[in-house]
């Protein structure tokens, strides 16, 4: 077969997405402290190492790729290894879907932040790829249970969720939350004032690349000129409303915009307009941007309120904007041919009856494959490092490096001995006793 315009677009958008994953690297490592950094990023890193070998293998065929089982998910081994797609323009869609299947996984990192054992989180990537994304994307893409003829499409009707408000943000919103939870919040949790973000240009780059890629995130399932244009626009006019609304938002409580929020700003914008992206017109997008910026930037804060350690908002930004931007089809969804769409639209109750079907499944489905994985692996091979670990930094004692060099003391990316990575208390003071 030749090659087509529509692979090439494809083709690019995929590598769009995979660059966000580095992206989210920068945007989270910058939110943490100076001697998490690492960690942090290592987060994602390994999650493209980690989702990509599971994706090729079996993750693909699970979320779609030929025969499924029960409705629940594809068979793992109709494709596995994806021998048998070889000489398909398949493989295509498969790199296009490992990168969304990546990104999701690093997402959730953000709520534990600064205190998981990164072999626990190494071991937790693949498990969860594999029993949650995966039927979750079946679900929803692939014709399953959520799908126009699945067992609760079928009777709820099919929700819209264009490129991933439940299967991407939701999804990784509610695991986010829970693993706070299982794991318990940080020392000095909401007092601490040095687990405030340690580089906002960081933060800043993150985000603008993160918004780069988005329009490869939206956009690479595009069928024609004109949904690829709204769907351009729209990716570029709902983040802008959001930051806009964000910092809005922090003048009126605070007195003050902040770049912080601006950059958070804007990734609410890019959640809420994903499920909706080809199926809202661009002042819907504005509207959407508009109320998921307030309502983010008044999340956030509800972790002090609660006492859970969402330690870079992965829920006051992904779950409460996907949740926005998913349910917001249900109102300001665009008729297609003249027939359905949003309640503003007078398609009736029939879509936003379905989206909010779509939302609680996820919810349910997410919170509790995740509560069961964490568990497992909290019980087992424990996911959250000491107490003393924490206070030494968690890049020195998971990585043995450290990001920057402070009072010239050596320390940048080399290993340095320290009781808490070695136990070896007399040879660290040796050491500085000769330095």
């Amino acid at each position: 077969m030749d090659l087509t315009a529509g692979h090439v677009w494809m083709m690019v958008c995929a590598a769009l997405v995979l660059l966000m994953t580095p992206a989210l690297a920068f945007f989270y490592g910058g939110m943490t402290r100076a001697k998490g950094v690492l960690n942090m990023m290592m987060m994602s890193f390994v999650a493209v190492g980690l989702v990509g070998v599971v994706w090729v293998m079996w993750g693909n065929s699970m979320a779609g790729g030929g025969d499924n089982i029960g409705g629940l998910f594809g068979n793992p081994f109709t494709q596995f290894g994806m021998e048998s797609i070889l000489n398909s323009e398949d493989l295509i869609g498969a790199g296009y879907g490992a990168t969304f299947a990546i990104i999701t996984v690093a997402l959730i990192s953000g709520s534990i932040a600064d205190r998981a054992k990164f072999g626990a989180w190494a071991l937790f990537t693949p498990i969860w790829v594999t029993l949650v994304y995966a039927p979750l994307a079946f679900w929803v893409w692939g014709g399953g249970l959520l799908g126009a003829e699945g067992a609760i499409g079928s009777w709820a009707g099919e929700a819209i969720d264009f490129a991933g408000g439940t299967v991407v943000h939701i999804n990784a919103g509610v695991a986010g939350l829970v693993l706070a939870l299982i794991l318990g919040v940080r020392k000095g949790f909401g007092k601490d004032p040095s687990q405030r973000p340690h580089n906002i240009p960081f933060v800043m780059l993150g985000a603008a690349l993160l918004w780069f890629g988005w329009f490869g995130f939206n956009g690479g399932a595009a069928g024609t000129a004109e949904e690829a244009g709204l769907i351009w626009i729209n990716t570029m006019v709902a983040p802008a409303a959001a930051m806009l609304a964000w910092i809005l938002t922090e003048r009126i409580r605070d007195g003050h915009p902040t770049s912080l929020g601006a950059a958070s700003g804007i990734v609410a914008g890019l959640v809420a307009i994903t499920p909706a992206c080809a199926n809202v017109s661009p002042m819907g997008a504005i509207a959407l941007g508009i109320v998921s910026g307030v309502a983010s930037a008044l999340a956030v804060g509800l972790k002090y309120r609660f006492g859970y350690d969402d330690s870079l908002d992965v829920v006051g930004v992904h779950l409460v904007s996907g949740l926005i931007g998913t349910l917001a089809l249900g109102f300001i969804a665009l008729p297609v041919d003249g027939t359905g769409g949003g309640l503003f639209y007078g398609g009736g109750f029939a879509q936003l009856g379905a989206q909010t079907v779509a939302a609680i499944v996820a919810i349910v489905f997410s919170g509790v494959m995740t509560t069961i994985i964490g568990l497992a692996i909290h019980k087992t091979i424990g996911f959250r490092i000491t107490a003393e670990q924490e206070i030494a930094g968690v890049d020195l004692t998971q990585h043995a490096e450290t990001a920057y060099e402070f009072g010239g003391l050596g320390t940048g990316g080399s290993f340095v001995p320290h009781p808490a990575t070695s136990g070896h208390l007399k040879s660290h003071k040796k050491e500085e006793a000769k330095a």
